[in-house]
């Protein structure tokens, strides 16, 4: 299943895949850096808090009950200006609310298992002569002697005194008399300081320009590849490609460029091959020619001047085909619709029936010439064996010729045939219709040139249709 929101190129691609893994990455790091963060922050203020109840527990422990109950009115009584229970809350010179919220970007939920770790520290402290009991605060809260917050939260928690935990520690003396001490804790966890998301959010910054560059050196290499590729069958003589990027890119476009030398070597070879042959070949058919005309029997001079004509005309034919694409036609603008005009009105004064119906939506990139005659040859055929030719014009991702006739069509297993060079069906081999058998093989050049496909099929209700389908460049 494709996902819509995916990119669809390579480059696309591994830019999107880099930067999803390096997000992944940093939040998984930023959860354990919190967690981390949270766990050290509540062992320290365990210790911190542990400390302080063992000295105040062991400073009232010499006391009377009376005496240690008024000692805990007065740590207990609020100081001017503070609500009660939150004495002690931040030590001398902290900062305050609303400069330290801004300070703090994430929280994680709690650890668990903070009462038992603060009991237990606590009770190896104080020693088996005490009771030691933890529990949240009970609404409303009774009096208790407050525990100052450790120094490193102590900020934070003041900007968020309205989400504060609060627990009572209940410590239990041999005579059996007990204190009440109160701790507070953040409600969401320790935080982390906004300094720490400004610096994860360069650091992926300078991922992401990283990767750019590195994707886009990979990718960039393997488009040209993809460009001098499509242009193969295109150009006459297509550039070199440069031979740059990582060494398997290099090696590859260095292949494929000896292969585009190869080629081109080997088609210029068979090219001068057959202009030389074709050139011989003029020699003797004039030779032939003159001799036929010295004949007295009228007959055979009609005869064999039809046969050297169609020698002549292979000849010719098979030049052509052979030379291929190199006729130094340049890529131009082509207007569909004007060239289909023409043919129709060059294939009227030949008195042959030709209906276009559609229209192209836009112009085409390609060879005028190279693609008049592609469209020639295929009219031609159809006003030739199938009595008239019908052009349907469709433009859309694709621009789509159909070229139908009313003929007997073709059969199955000879679809394909058709477009071998001087191939001719058996209905079709005399002089009057039959051709040199080249027409279709040139079409189909013609169409692959312009890096098209070319097909024929028959149709449900009689008759041959050729589809000519040219891509629209991107």
């Amino acid at each position: 299943m494709r996902l819509k929101l995916w990119p669809q190129s390579l480059f696309g691609r591994l830019l999107a895949a880099s930067v999803i893994a390096v997000l992944l990455a940093h939040t998984v790091a930023l959860f354990l850096i919190a967690q981390e963060r949270e766990h050290f922050v509540m062992q320290g203020s365990v210790r911190e808090w542990v400390r302080r109840i063992t000295e105040t527990t062991l400073i009232l422990q010499p006391l009377t009950p009376a005496q240690r109950a008024g000692a805990v009115d007065e740590l207990a009584a609020p100081r001017a200006g503070q609500p009660p229970y939150a004495m002690n809350l931040m030590p001398e010179g902290a900062g305050h609310g609303p400069a330290s919220a801004e300070r703090v970007f994430v929280r994680l939920p709690l650890l668990p298992g903070f009462e038992n770790t603060l009991r237990e520290h606590l009770q190896a402290a104080l020693g088996p002569g005490y009771t030691v009991a933890v529990g949240a605060t009970p609404e409303p809260a009774p009096p208790a002697v407050p525990v100052p917050v450790p120094f490193y939260e102590a900020h934070e928690l003041a900007a968020h005194q309205g989400d504060a935990l609060r627990y009572d520690v209940t410590v239990r003396y041999p005579d059996n008399d007990a204190v009440v001490f109160r701790v507070t804790r953040m409600a969401g966890g320790a935080p982390l300081p906004r300094n720490l998301l400004q610096n994860l959010i360069l650091l992926v910054l300078i991922l992401v320009v990283v990767l750019y560059v590195v994707a886009r050196g990979i990718t960039r290499p393997l488009s040209d590849l993809a460009r001098a590729a499509d242009s193969l069958g295109r150009e006459t003589r297509p550039s070199q490609l440069k031979e740059r990027g990582a060494r398997e890119l290099r090696d590859a476009a260095r292949a494929f460029n000896t292969m585009q030398d190869r080629l081109r070597r080997y088609l210029d070879s068979r090219t001068r091959v057959l202009a030389a042959m074709s050139h011989d070949l003029k020699t003797p058919l004039t030779r032939l020619r003159l001799q036929v005309e010295t004949l007295d029997n009228p007959p055979m001079q009609e005869r064999i001047g039809r046969e050297l004509d169609e020698m002549e005309s292979m000849v010719r034919e098979a030049l052509s085909l052979f030379r291929g694409l190199d006729d130094g036609e340049p890529v131009s603008t082509i207007d569909l619709d004007a060239l289909l005009a023409k043919i129709r009105e060059e294939f009227a004064l030949m008195g042959a029936p030709v209906a276009v119906s559609g229209a192209a939506a836009q112009l085409l990139r390609g060879r005028p010439q190279m693609l008049k005659r592609c469209l020639t040859n295929l009219i031609a055929n159809a006003v030739e064996f199938g009595g008239r030719a019908e052009v349907i014009v469709e433009d859309g991702a694709q621009l789509i010729l159909r070229v139908r006739d009313a003929g007997p069509g073709i059969p199955p297993a000879e679809l394909e045939r058709v477009f071998e060079p001087f191939y001719r069906l058996e209905s079709s081999r005399n002089r009057s219709s039959g051709g040199t058998g080249l027409g279709l093989t040139i079409a189909r050049d013609i169409a692959q040139a312009h890096g098209g496909t070319l097909t024929l099929q028959n149709l449900p209700a009689g008759g041959l249709e050729a589809t000519l389908s040219l891509p629209r460049r991107r």
